[in-house]
């Protein structure tokens, strides 16, 4: 980007703007999202934010609708990942009286709300085929229906949807429709973890212990050195909403003036990703794969010119074997659980003679 037009963003990017909506990152990462930003806010274009959990996607919305020429209409926030399918259908669109049992009264949805406005469907991966339909006919017509009427609305409203799951891998896996991610992918946003942005985490130290000293009536001083370089140092798979809770507990429990690092969670301490039970973490997946390979190189000749086919073509082997078993040979299933296309899938079963039995 050239000096100029520096100086014309920086025009139309009110400096206190993205602090006042609390995002805070001064690191190349994040400063690459408000450049992209402001670019597109004043434009009319759907906008894809992608990015984890906890990454501040609805915060971005917030931001690109204030610097848009909407900011005076309301901007309408949905979150498909929260409701059923016939519930998210009726909160989008409305319904009208009758239309399903409890429908006492006509009801306007999201859509109508956010007329000439902005909507933001967050974690859009959770809509189902149904209903992806409708959304595609919205964004290429403008128009839709309340639930059990014939009565076709027009709606002007500025669309940004966000994911926290890879939508092509979704395509592939015949869970999302194609056509509707290019609709809304027009402009794509990617917001980086916090593990990728590790010196914005001095300042949201800050910023959430300035915030929670205020809601809480304490008065935490400082962060020690120590606990700062941890929590740097920590993989921080909830991102910015992790570092907002740990923070927040630390705050409401500490006995002293001052924050170490004995008043965060044992594995900001010990630096380990929390898991789930039944969960294996990434460190621990790195040193099993790494134990096996080197237990198969050495069960293999060392004058073989073949060592990647042979030992790749035995871990293929036995990973589509096991899913294929779980899954009683239901090629569909397996190509889900494998993140594969079906045809592809068929076409290794081929490979290893792995035909349904």
């Amino acid at each position: 980007m050239s000096s100029s037009d520096s100086e014309a963003l920086s025009d139309r990017l009110p400096a206190d703007l993205f602090s006042q909506l609390e995002i805070i990152g001064n690191s190349p990462a994040m400063q690459e999202v408000f450049t992209l930003v402001a670019q597109v806010a004043d434009s009319n274009a759907s906008v894809l934010l992608l990015g984890e959990t906890g990454t501040g996607k609805e915060l971005v919305a917030d931001a690109i609708h204030q610097l848009s020429d909407r900011r005076e209409r309301p901007l309408v926030s949905v979150n498909c990942g929260a409701l059923s399918e016939n519930l998210l259908e009726s909160e989008l669109f409305g319904h009208v009286r009758g239309a399903f049992t409890g429908a006492v009264n006509n009801r306007i949805g999201r859509f109508e709300a956010a007329h000439r406005g902005t909507i933001f469907l967050d974690e859009i991966n959770s809509t189902t085929l149904y209903l992806q339909v409708k959304l595609l006919r919205v964004l290429q017509q403008r128009e839709y229906e309340r639930v059990g009427d014939t009565k076709t609305l027009h709606t002007d409203v500025r669309i940004i949807a966000a994911s926290n799951r890879n939508l092509e891998a979704l395509i592939e896996k015949e869970l999302f429709r194609e056509d509707l991610y290019w609709r809304l992918n027009v402009v794509p946003i990617e917001l980086p973890p916090l593990r990728n942005r590790r010196d914005d985490i001095p300042p949201l130290i800050d910023h959430f212990l300035a915030y929670y000293n205020r809601k809480n009536n304490r008065q935490i001083e400082k962060v020690s050195a120590e606990a700062i370089s941890r929590l740097q140092e920590y993989y921080w798979p909830g991102n910015v909403r992790e570092l907002q809770n740990y923070m927040e507990r630390a705050v409401v429990l500490a006995a002293k003036d001052r924050l170490t690092i004995h008043d965060f969670p044992t594995c900001v301490r010990q630096n380990e990703k929390p898991t789930r039970k039944g969960e294996t973490t990434e460190t621990d997946l790195g040193a099993l794969v790494q134990a096996a390979i080197e237990q198969a190189i050495a069960q293999i000749h060392p004058g073989s010119r073949k060592l990647y086919s042979e030992v790749m073509g035995r871990f293929e082997y036995e990973l589509l074997r096991k899913i294929l078993a779980e899954t009683n040979y239901t090629q569909t299933k397996a190509a889900g659980r494998l993140g594969l296309n079906r045809n592809t899938l068929h076409k290794k079963m081929v490979e290893h003679n792995l035909e349904a039995k």
